[in-house]
């Protein structure tokens, strides 16, 4: 199935299967690697993105699900005035990632 959704502020139209995980699309087909697989159950949040606003395990959501809507990955916030103040934070804090989930 074809769906058209927002991500990180552009447009985008995609085939994809109706319940492959939108993690999955994010990171293998749009390259988006921010979003990563710890659990895989949505438990540990590695996955989490936005979704018009709310807080979603990518992991567990159908991608067909994301049709009409926006979603925004680390990578589309981090390029926001407010992402970018949370980076500076983090690297003048010596803040890492901590390395339990999928590198990538």
């Amino acid at each position: 199935m074809t769906i058209n959704f927002v991500l990180n502020g552009e447009n985008v139209q995609i085939d994809c299967e109706p319940l492959e995980p939108l993690l999955h699309l994010l990171r293998d087909r749009l390259d988006l690697t921010g979003p990563k697989e710890g659990c895989g159950e949505g438990e540990c949040g590695a996955c989490a993105v936005l979704v018009d606003g709310a807080i979603v395990n990518s992991c567990i959501t159908p991608a067909a699900t994301i049709d009409g809507h926006r979603v925004e990955t680390v990578e589309g916030i981090a390029s926001t005035p407010s992402g970018r103040r949370i980076t500076e934070a983090f690297a003048r804090a010596g803040g890492v990632q901590c390395g339990f989930c999928t590198p990538g």
